[in-house]
């Protein structure tokens, strides 16, 4: 069990050093990981929960709908025009 925590809950450290605080947020972790699990078969998407949870951890506080900042960017499209572009080196 504890290597699964490891691996698939993100808890960097704990905020607290008593028995319950601990367990507190490992049930705190797996929760948000079984909602997010919930939500990505809902939604249907087809990418990683750990991308999902990196996603909403950046737009946390933006007014996106879920939906919509989850899913795929055309990232190619979204790079500015590189005629724009200051040289910086020219060898």
């Amino acid at each position: 069990m504890f290597k699964w925590i490891k691996q698939h809950l993100r808890i960097k450290a704990f905020y607290g050093t008593s028995e319950n605080a601990v367990k507190t947020q490992i049930w705190v972790a797996v929760s948000v990981y079984v909602l997010v699990a919930i939500v990505r078969k809902r939604l249907g998407l087809e990418i990683r929960l750990y991308q999902i949870l990196q996603i909403l951890s950046v737009t946390l506080f933006e007014n996106t709908p879920i939906l919509r900042a989850l899913q795929e960017a055309d990232y190619e499209n979204d790079l500015p025009d590189p005629g724009n572009q200051l040289i910086l080196f020219d060898f």
